[in-house]
């Protein structure tokens, strides 16, 4: 009578085990699918509302073209593309990337320092120069 209640415990402790298992896969499934797409659709989401007019843009269809207006009630947008200035319209989801000028310069503008492989500061030939 005594190792049934022996073995009542340890299968209560099995089914704790089971559980702390399931719940550190459902943890690991989070932040490796979940979190990082509503991560991906957030920027996204900003990034279709910081458009403005004149920035160039991709959609998801491949059409490149340069923002001319931009409708708010509809939540569209209206494109300019190829040489003859063909105007499309299109909803503000189908927007894939901004290839605008504007943040090429901002990354151009935005010096970061290298740095070696145990984090210390490269020199550079122009700062330090060698003398022979």
């Amino acid at each position: 009578m005594n190792l049934n209640l022996l073995s009542g415990s340890a299968g209560g402790g099995s089914m704790w085990t089971l559980i702390i298992i399931y719940a550190l896969i459902f943890v690991g499934i989070y932040f490796i699918l979940i979190r990082p797409k509503s991560k991906k659709s957030k920027q996204e989401q900003e990034l279709r509302n910081s458009l403005q007019i004149g920035d160039e843009i991709t959609t998801i269809g491949g059409i490149v073209g340069r923002v001319i207006a931009i409708r708010e009630e509809a939540d569209e947008i209206v494109l300019e593309t190829g040489s003859e200035k063909t105007k499309m319209v299109f909803k503000r989801w189908a927007i894939s990337t901004v290839n605008s000028d504007k943040d090429k310069t901002a990354e151009k503008t935005d010096k970061t320092e290298k740095k070696g492989f145990f984090g210390r500061k490269k020199k550079n030939a122009e700062e330090n120069p060698v003398e022979k």
